[in-house]
């Protein structure tokens, strides 16, 4: 299955069927008076998240999704029924755009949310809806309202407890693949991971998500390599996790090109909670170890953690440094929570 993470959709919601005119007429009955229904609703087109979907790819092969249309009314003061709803079932963490792709109209963060995308047109009045006293055989009748034509794009933003962050040969799958049961591709050579991975990590009888993104390079955040794109899969990370090639000959300027780029993307992703790590220590001697880690603190302004995702030297204190600030997250968004004003009831 291939990854996608952006789709662009055309939807319809169906429209109201017309209503009726039309006249009883049984024999021996002399005034029937008038019996024509209303028109049926349109169908809604509604997004909602599932779980067991990782991937927008089912939107690669189908991008227009329309809603039947109401049942018009008929006599007898027989109403239509009402069109068909249709689902766009979509992976949990995908965001919904509207066409110039900054609005964002839904954030499908739960399984089972549901959201309206373009509801349906009313039916309209038959000539049953009329009658009045002063008005008995009422001629005229209501077309059904249209339908909602719209263009919206579909960003998915995989939901993980941790985000792994560095340059191209980092060691970040390498990481990934020796602390869970991912399988991510590893190679010696730059850009191997083309799309996002998830795994899960197991520290101290404890679990969570850990996503690993494709390697960024110094202007990222302009269009430069594969670019920023793939930095929404870590916007919902409580922790990143920073992994800086120690083998490197500019350890330093190497933290700061990737802080450089979070900086320039924006949002709150610059101020998210780090953990900064030395990568690739198994291929240092203890001078060039204790070098490495001088620099990069320095360039930081806080503690380093050196490990190796080869040789595991390390590997379960990053863990557990990650796994402490994601619950110290969850703790800071409880409290919140918690101090939130409860609604006012009489």
């Amino acid at each position: 299955m291939k990854f996608l993470d952006l789709a662009k959709v055309y939807i319809r919601s169906g429209g109201g069927g017309g209503g009726c005119v039309s006249f009883r007429r049984e024999k021996y009955i002399e005034y029937g008076g008038p019996d024509g229904g209303d028109g049926g609703r349109g169908g809604d087109v509604v997004a909602e998240a599932v779980d067991g979907l990782n991937t927008l790819i089912d939107f690669r092969y189908q991008q227009h999704f329309f809603a039947k249309n109401g049942v018009p009314g008929m006599g007898k003061q027989r109403t239509g029924a009402d069109g068909d709803d249709i689902v766009l079932r979509v992976p949990v963490g995908t965001e919904i755009l509207d066409e110039d792709e900054e609005t964002v109209i839904a954030d499908l963060t739960e399984v089972g949310q549901r959201v309206i995308l373009a509801g349906g047109g009313n039916g309209g009045f038959g000539n049953l809806h009329f009658k009045s006293a002063t008005n008995q055989a009422p001629r005229r009748s209501n077309p059904g309202l249209p339908g909602i034509e719209r263009t919206i794009w579909l960003r998915l933003k995989l939901i993980a407890d941790a985000g792994l962050l560095g340059l191209p040969n980092a060691g970040k799958s390498t990481f990934l693949a020796a602390s869970s049961n991912a399988r991510p591709k590893i190679a010696d050579y730059p850009f191997t991971t083309l799309h996002p991975n998830l795994g899960v990590v197991g520290v101290d009888d404890t679990e969570f998500v850990m996503a690993d993104i494709p390697g960024l390079i110094a202007g990222a955040s302009e269009g430069r390599g594969i670019g920023d794109r793939f930095l929404g899969h870590v916007e919902r990370c409580s922790v990143l996790l920073h992994l800086v090639d120690g083998t490197s000959e500019t350890v330093a300027e190497d933290y700061r090109t990737i802080i450089g780029e979070l900086e320039a993307y924006g949002g709150e992703l610059a101020h998210k909670p780090r953990v900064t790590a030395l990568n690739k220590i198994d291929a240092l001697a203890d001078e060039e170890r204790a070098e490495a880690k001088a620099d990069l603190e320095e360039a930081c302004g806080a503690p380093v953690l050196m490990m190796s995702g080869v040789s595991r030297e390390g590997l379960i204190d990053v863990l557990r440094a990650v796994r402490g600030q994601i619950e110290d997250d969850k703790l800071r968004i409880k409290k919140e929570e918690m101090d939130e004003p409860a609604p006012w009831q009489p």
